[in-house]
């Protein structure tokens, strides 16, 4: 029997740090209709996010994969029922520099 030959190690250069591009910590001031879900002060896009989806869970809003939409939801998406969580981002249209 051939003896095995060990197993050829690769060596990979280290990653970076990988740094947050400029235009989404830039922060922007919500409209007064999507200040009323995430708060008046200037936020990050990345933090809009975020606090619409812990609005969407602390409301019980999400079910699956669409939010249904209440009465402070339905001024920034429009008039619907419900948006699919892809549909989310719409809200980048309410902030201003």
């Amino acid at each position: 029997m051939a003896a095995k030959k060990p197993a050829k190690k690769t060596t990979k250069p280290a990653k970076s740090a990988r740094k947050p591009s400029a235009a989404f910590m830039k922060e922007l001031t919500p409209s007064p209709q999507l200040a009323e879900v995430v708060g008046a002060k200037a936020l990050p896009r990345t933090q809009v996010i975020k606090k619409l989806w812990e609005y969407f869970k602390k409301n019980k809003l999400n079910d699956g994969q669409t939010i249904n939409l209440d009465d402070k939801l339905k001024a920034v998406y429009g008039n619907k029922k419900t948006i699919k969580m892809t549909e989310v981002s719409k809200a980048f249209s309410h902030l201003k520099d």
